[in-house]
């Protein structure tokens, strides 16, 4: 018999945190059958968007399944100039084409900079669940920035600044995910000047996760990083959010202007190496998705402004649950949740961890799905939780709002309520987990 050996850091990899919480509702589910439990559940945890592909990106595709030949690692010239004129339409800043490069989704994109690029990498911490193990597979050193609560959770320069101070190494690299996964904040232009100088200073490049920024409820308060710090900032994008094509697997890198020649083919080379092109089929298609599109611009201002109705009432309405602080996000269909005001009560009922506190979440009857503890990076004892919401049927939702667009505050509330009833309803399921902790 022949025993396969693994490499050790493997095992300090566990299956991606999301995906771990479908896995823990069927089993879980399996158990409340069992006992006759027959409690909805409330899908909070697995931040997908709940939208239709848009049409004519699903047309384009189709049109395109005859490219069945390789193309270019770094993506064909075509996608590369729309990609540019899409930065320039909704961002404000002129990239080359050769600065940009195509890869299978963001998150191989970020898998190859964190290999190719020396030195080692800040996440600032709470964090978006698919950084940390993708470092710990390249056995790259990373460094937590903590993030404080009174700062709603964002980069403070200072902070920053004595915390660089007191690393080792010649070059660093900060991850800064913009609208901010999983607390839903976004950083004005003042903000990311001032983290810019720090930059600087201390020779940081920075990782501008901007996969979010078109999920910004109001564009006049996004700023890309690829404007403030383009020296020193590879900007990543894609289809996933905005245009709800996550399966496509499609996103691109915006190198920085002081990018080398000898960087730019050392990209494409790892790039050709590892998956020899994207499926060029996609990337036909996706030039649809990047050109001047008055249907696509429509459908991203429609759900937008969906995720913005929905995002509001569910945050406003856990921070009506006492015991809970949540943040009121600006962009993404995300806000983080903190629990630690329950903490002596949560130690109380066995929960002693922020991983714990996940469980218990989902444990019968509440079955609140959740993202907690070390998928966020968060410290054992913080206990915390990123809720997405977007547990409704996004294709009804987004034709009832095209038909009638609620016109006022109250008009919205109608429209969560009627639209996403499992995600009012998940309040209740809330307070009744609230007051089963709270039990002597």
């Amino acid at each position: 018999m022949i025993d396969i050996l693994i490499e050790p850091h493997v095992n300090k990899i566990v299956m991606p945190d999301n995906l771990k919480v479908g896995l823990m509702i069927a089993e879980q589910r399996k158990k409340c059958a069992s006992g006759g439990c027959n409690e909805e559940y409330y899908g909070l945890g697995f931040g997908q968007s709940p939208f239709h592909v848009p049409p004519s990106l699903v047309n384009a595709l189709a049109e395109s399944a005859n490219q069945g030949h390789y193309s270019a690692a770094e993506g064909i010239l075509e996608l590369r100039q729309a990609i540019a004129g899409f930065n320039k339409r909704h961002f404000g800043f002129d990239v080359d084409p050769n600065r940009i490069v195509v890869g299978p989704g963001t998150k191989d994109l970020i898998n190859t900079l964190i290999n190719i690029i020396k030195g080692g990498v800040i996440i600032p911490s709470p964090s978006w669940i698919g950084y940390r193990p993708q470092i710990i597979l390249t056995d790259k050193h990373f460094h937590t920035l903590h993030l404080k609560p009174e700062h709603n959770y964002r980069i403070q320069p200072e902070d920053l600044d004595e915390f660089v101070s007191k690393i080792e190494g010649e070059q660093h690299m900060l991850i800064l995910n913009n609208p901010h996964n999983p607390t839903g904040i976004v950083y004005s232009k003042k903000e990311l000047e001032k983290i810019a100088e720090v930059c600087r200073k201390h020779n940081i490049l920075v990782l501008a996760d901007e996969i979010y920024a078109l999920d910004t409820y109001d564009m006049n308060n996004f700023t890309s990083m690829g404007l403030v710090y383009p020296e020193g900032s590879f900007i990543t994008n894609g289809l996933s959010k905005d245009r709800s094509a996550g399966g496509y697997r499609l996103g691109s890198c915006v190198l920085p202007t002081t990018s080398t020649e000898k960087l730019q083919k050392d990209f494409k080379k790892v790039a050709a190496t590892v998956y020899t092109n994207v499926s060029t089929p996609t990337q036909y298609a996706a030039i649809k998705a990047y050109e001047q599109n008055d249907e696509i611009d429509d459908y991203i201002n429609i759900t937008r402004q969906i995720h913005r109705i929905m995002g509001h009432y569910l945050s406003d309405e856990w921070n009506k649950v006492d015991g809970i602080k949540a943040t009121r996000p600006d962009g993404a269909f995300y806000f983080f949740a903190d629990f630690n005001e329950l903490k002596p009560d949560l130690k109380k009922k066995g929960v002693a961890t922020s991983n714990q506190l996940g469980e218990s979440l989902l444990s019968c009857p509440h079955h609140l799905g959740t993202v907690t503890g070390d998928a966020c990076m968060l410290e054992p004892d913080d206990y915390g939780a990123r809720i997405a919401f977007v547990d409704y049927d996004g294709k009804k939702t987004f034709e009832n709002y095209k038909k009638n667009p609620p016109k006022s505050s109250s008009d919205e509330i109608e429209f969560v309520k009627q639209n996403a009833p499992m995600m009012v309803k998940s309040t209740d399921s809330l307070r009744g987990w609230i007051d089963f902790i709270k039990q002597a």
